[in-house]
């Protein structure tokens, strides 16, 4: 029988294997408005948790507060990020978004009680911001240079701080069932689908554009979102912290391979020394 440790790693490495696919399948998909794209990967995540919900109808009854965290969490993060992809170059408006380990650390002593920040965690935070400045400066000192850049990578920022948040805030409000994440997507994702047809011109979607959205769903915004709980359910938040910065190694090779840019010195570098700061902030008493 697995220990809740062991289990809860396992989970982890789950969600993080399907976030890896995330940007770039959101890079794939740019060509589609951002709430349309959001909203239907939402919409066709939250499906994954009916069977719950068919054996249990309270697995959806939630405090309203606890709901609106996870609108908070799962429309914000993905809304954010989307239009980033779109005005920042990729890969490195992907690294700036992998900061969100390193805040559910720094953020811990905030938002959470009994947690304390340490000089370590200090450190880390100041050395995951260069490597947040080497990659919106790499970016910016290359050949793309689009006016919306900054603005990009704000935005970045901001969904990586609203994932963190989300994460933290989940271990204040009352308990709830895992089956819950699918009412948080399928409220989010009718949201954004009614702000796509308020705010968004139409968009038509090809037969590979609904393959995407479709495995977007069921996968990085779908059962990640599952697993993710289970895991921040079962285990120490500090060492899911440090599994959770294999996400940006893979994720920016993988969108490397799609985009087809070159490894720079400042992606490696910026990737290095991000990566570095979360394992020293988690590993920090």
């Amino acid at each position: 029988m697995p220990s809740a440790s062991s289990a809860s790693r396992f989970y982890a490495l789950g969600a993080i294997a399907l976030w890896a696919s995330l940007a770039s399948l959101g890079t794939a998909l740019a060509h589609l408005p951002p709430f349309l794209l959001t909203g239907l990967a939402l919409t066709i995540g939250s499906v994954l948790s009916l069977p719950s919900v068919l054996r249990d109808r309270a697995a959806w009854q939630v405090p309203a507060t606890t709901l609106a965290l996870g609108i908070y969490g799962l429309f914000g993060f993905h809304f954010l990020l989307f239009i980033a992809l779109r005005h920042a170059p990729p890969v490195e408006a992907n690294l700036v978004n992998y900061l969100w380990p390193l805040l559910m650390v720094v953020l811990a002593p905030v938002l959470l009680r009994g947690v304390s920040l340490r000089a370590l965690h200090l450190v880390a935070a100041l050395l995951g911001f260069v490597g947040a400045a080497i990659a919106i400066l790499g970016a910016r000192s290359g050949a793309t240079s689009a006016s919306g850049e900054t603005w990009g990578f704000g935005l970045a920022a901001g969904s990586a701080f609203i994932w963190a948040s989300y994460s933290l805030w989940t271990q204040r409000v009352p308990a709830f069932p895992t089956a819950a994440i699918g009412l948080f997507g399928l409220v989010s994702g009718l949201l954004s689908l009614a702000c796509h047809a308020l705010l968004e011109p139409a968009a038509a979607l090809s037969a590979r554009d609904w393959l995407l959205v479709v495995l977007c769903g069921l996968g990085p915004l779908g059962a990640a979102f599952y697993l993710w709980d289970m895991a921040l359910k079962r285990g120490d938040a500090r060492q899911i912290g440090i599994l959770s910065y294999l996400t940006p190694l893979a994720s920016t090779a993988l969108l490397l391979v799609v985009t087809g840019r070159p490894l720079s010195w400042t992606i490696a570098l910026a990737a290095l020394l991000i990566i570095s700061a979360a394992v020293m902030g988690t590993r920090a008493r």
